[in-house]
């Protein structure tokens, strides 16, 4: 069975290869269409074609380029309305010759909208009678028979990813526009929400430096967040972990001996509380991580803390 898969994306990965060896200007140029265009962009597409045609409309929607998904079928009753004279419509046909589509191109072309063809043929109906057309055409499926749309159907999504990444790169599409357009996500989350929004403020764990063991262990164990800060909200001295204190007792096994100013870190992380929380959590993976102070940088003081799991 393992080799089996491994054939399918051997000949998959060989057929994206041949189609991107295939690009030339006809991408550049439809590209420069849909950004200088005023309307939406309009995929089309019936079957499996229809299938990656949702998923492609889906992506452009997500990273910055107004789009939708249109049946051919569902067009001929009434959804043809949906187009305006200003959209550009994506037809995507394997052969180039899907009856459903190539109905739609009359209208289309009365209509003055620009047309872009994603077929494996480019000298198909569809094809030429396009404005500009992008090859897929692959050496042969993954199916056995030949006969399924397999290494078909990845190229015509990856063409779509492709368009969609070179909109969102000529547009200066940043991760601040891709939350906006995921707010109830974890990624739009991380990249709206600041560390202040979910930083914890109350019954923080501070000790005094000169405080004894089994303080440390009670107040530990009180804050729950497996560390204890030495100094006040105003001035932070350093931070002993839950970690610290199980070397400390590795080293030393006579809890009497044991002092926080030996055992504690006394460069703590400090972060600043209008930090967006992807800021956070990529220095917490750096820094390997789980909490974070939150507070001034510079005056060592803390307002709350911020722990990674949070999110």
């Amino acid at each position: 069975m393992k080799n089996i898969a491994r054939r399918v994306f051997d000949i998959e990965i060989e057929s994206l290869q041949h189609v991107a060896n295939q690009l030339g200007s006809e991408f550049d140029h439809a590209i420069r269409a849909i950004l200088k265009g005023t309307g939406k962009v309009v995929i089309t597409g019936i079957g499996k074609s229809g299938l990656i045609g949702k998923k492609i409309a889906a992506t452009l929607a997500s990273t910055g380029t107004s789009s939708f998904f249109m049946h051919p079928g569902e067009a001929f009753h009434g959804d043809l309305g949906m187009i305006g004279k200003d959209d550009i419509v994506v037809m995507i046909s394997y052969s180039g010759e899907t009856d459903e589509v190539l109905k739609l191109i009359p209208y289309l072309k009365w209509n003055n909208n620009t047309l872009i063809a994603l077929t494996g043929n480019s000298d198909s109906t569809i094809a030429r009678n396009s404005d500009h057309h992008l090859n897929i055409g692959i050496k042969h499926e993954a199916c056995p028979l030949k006969l399924a749309p397999t290494s078909s159907t990845t190229a015509a999504l990856v063409m779509g990813d492709a368009i969609a990444v070179a909109l969102m790169e000529e547009r200066g599409f940043k991760e601040k526009d891709f939350a906006r357009f995921h707010p109830g996500g974890s990624i739009g989350r991380k990249l709206l929400l600041k560390v202040k929004d979910l930083m914890r403020t109350d019954n923080l764990p501070f000790i005094n430096m000169d405080a004894p063991f089994t303080e440390l262990v009670l107040r530990m164990s009180e804050g729950r967040i497996g560390m204890v800060i030495v100094g006040t909200a105003e001035k932070v001295e350093g931070i002993v972990t839950d970690g610290d204190l199980r070397r400390a007792l590795v080293q030393i096994a006579d809890t009497s001996k044991l002092n926080i100013s030996t055992m504690m870190n006394r460069d703590p992380v400090i972060i600043e509380e209008d930090e967006y929380l992807n800021t956070a959590d990529d220095l917490m993976m750096s820094k390997k991580i789980v909490t974070v102070l939150v507070g001034s940088v510079t005056e060592r003081s803390v307002k709350g803390i911020y722990q990674f799991y949070n999110n």
